[in-house]
């Protein structure tokens, strides 16, 4: 078995196998004509129960041949234009080689003597960002798991940093479209139920500061600590970025940490025309990025930035095997002081390839592309009777319900959407997504997708319509 452990005597075979591989996944890319198959659990799931892991194949062609069976052949593949569902973007090809790279070194960001030049690209590249958003000489972070990580470990500065004897007088505001992981993070970090304090949005989505204010000195006054305001540049739902510099003015009024959670707005560090659009995100004092949703890089690669590196001490840990407080006084760099991981992938390698081959204006002029196309978008669903859609975009989410003109009970029309986004899910022709606003049911295309063209937009609209219309017609079937 030690045939199969990458070394030197076994380069010749990992060059082959992997060649192998490639090759594969390269032909399965040119030969996806749809998203998804259509398969279902049932179908797909008396497979793999079947398969024994504990009776090895023995051979990388009969793995790879399996595999066909039980995942190439029905993925999703967000490559295809018309997935148009979640925050998932097709990837480019540097950050791929990165990921080839990265997996056969399998470096560990932890520590210096685990990763050497490893540490220093990590370093150089939260440097780059920070220096996109303007946070300031003393601004560091650390790359992370991906953005529900980096909220958890800005909420933890922030909890630190907020100096009272009393966990149950925190309070945390965001916005009611900001990340679940506000809340999840509170519940983590030992915080009352009641601790994040939800501020309305207005027409446009976007967190009203007026309200803000308004609960802000409502802490205050009730002999509340406010711990943090969370400002969203980019809403998982909608793409709605909050009033970043009228936030930061409050931020600044109260003595409150402010977090900006772009994890999926970052693409404007690098975008050419629309940058403008996150102006205020340098007063934060903690940042999100998921390069991995608006970077084009390969799941996971995301990172935690802060405006002040020493407020990074309240995730340091020191250990005697693995980072003792020697190495500080010897001035020996490691990121573990920075992180609530350990052992940690190279995940910045992919980032650093695909700015050594594109720089940052080809990944922004990929973004600007996919804001340019939602724009046409909502042109194409504003002037379409069938569709209701519900606010303009600011980066490249369309949120949009299917209007009947013959159906007028709200219920019937929830059912109606409901059906058409899993009928053609079924159907493998495209894939949506699905949220609700106001309590009811709508869909959503995420464009992430720079070769999506409006002609996809059209006919992934046609083909709801005709899902939601056979369902209406079966409904009116049965009722009759």
């Amino acid at each position: 078995m030690r045939s199969h452990l990458l070394n030197d005597t076994t380069a010749e075979q990992y060059r082959r196998s992997v060649t192998e591989g490639i090759e594969r996944v390269a032909a399965k890319l040119a030969a996806t004509d749809r998203p998804f198959t259509g398969v279902t659990v049932d179908d797909l799931a008396p497979a793999i129960d079947a398969i024994d892991l504990d009776k090895p194949l023995l051979d990388t062609g009969a793995v790879l041949d399996e595999l066909e069976d039980v995942y190439l052949r029905d993925a999703v593949y967000f490559h295809h234009p018309r997935y148009l569902a979640h925050l998932n973007c097709p990837v480019v090809i540097p950050a791929v080689l990165g990921e080839a790279i990265l997996s056969a070194v399998n470096s560990s960001l932890d520590t210096w003597d685990q990763s050497a030049g490893g540490t220093l690209i990590e370093r150089k590249l939260i440097d780059w960002t920070t220096a996109r958003i303007g946070l300031g000489p003393a601004a560091d972070g650390v790359f992370t798991s991906g953005g529900t990580q980096s909220n958890l470990q800005a909420l933890l500065l922030a909890r630190e940093e907020a100096k009272t004897d009393s966990a149950a007088k925190l309070r945390i505001f965001a916005s009611e479209v900001s990340h679940f992981s506000v809340k999840k993070s509170a519940k983590l970090l030992g915080l009352s139920p009641d601790s994040v304090v939800s501020i309305p949005v207005g027409h446009d989505k976007r967190m009203q500061t007026v309200a803000l204010a308004r609960e802000l000195e409502r802490c205050k006054a009730a002999g509340l600590v406010p711990m943090a305001v969370v400002a969203t540049a980019g809403t998982t739902d909608f793409g709605s970025i909050d009033p970043l510099p009228e936030i930061a003015e409050l931020c600044a009024q109260y003595g409150t940490w402010m977090h900006v959670d772009a994890a999926y707005g970052c693409g404007l560090l690098a975008s050419v025309k629309y940058r403008g659009r996150i102006d205020g995100i340098e007063r934060a004092d903690s940042v999100t990025v998921d390069y991995h949703k608006s970077f084009f890089q390969p799941v996971s690669s995301s990172a935690v930035l802060v405006r002040d590196a020493a407020t990074l001490r309240h995730a340091t840990y020191h250990a005697e095997y693995l980072n003792p407080k020697r190495m500080v006084q010897e001035r020996i760099p490691n990121q573990v002081d920075k992180s609530l991981q350990t052992t940690r992938r190279f995940d910045a390698l992919k980032l650093w390839v695909t700015l050594r081959t594109m720089g940052a204006d080809g990944i922004g002029q990929l973004f600007d592309e996919v804001c340019d196309l939602a724009v046409e978008g909502w042109k194409i669903l504003a002037g379409d009777p069938r569709y209701d859609v519900v606010v303009e975009p600011t980066l490249s989410t369309l949120v949009f319900r299917y209007i009947p003109a013959a159906v007028t009970d709200p219920s019937e029309i929830d059912r109606a959407n409901l059906y058409a986004r899993k009928a053609l899910f079924a159907s493998g022709d495209a894939v949506v997504a699905g949220t609700k606003v106001g309590g009811r049911h709508y869909l959503k295309f995420t464009l992430l997708n720079p070769e999506t063209t409006t002609e996809d937009i059209t006919a992934v609209l046609d083909l709801i319509a005709g899902h939601a219309e056979q369902y209406l017609g079966e409904s009116l079937d049965r009722a009759s």
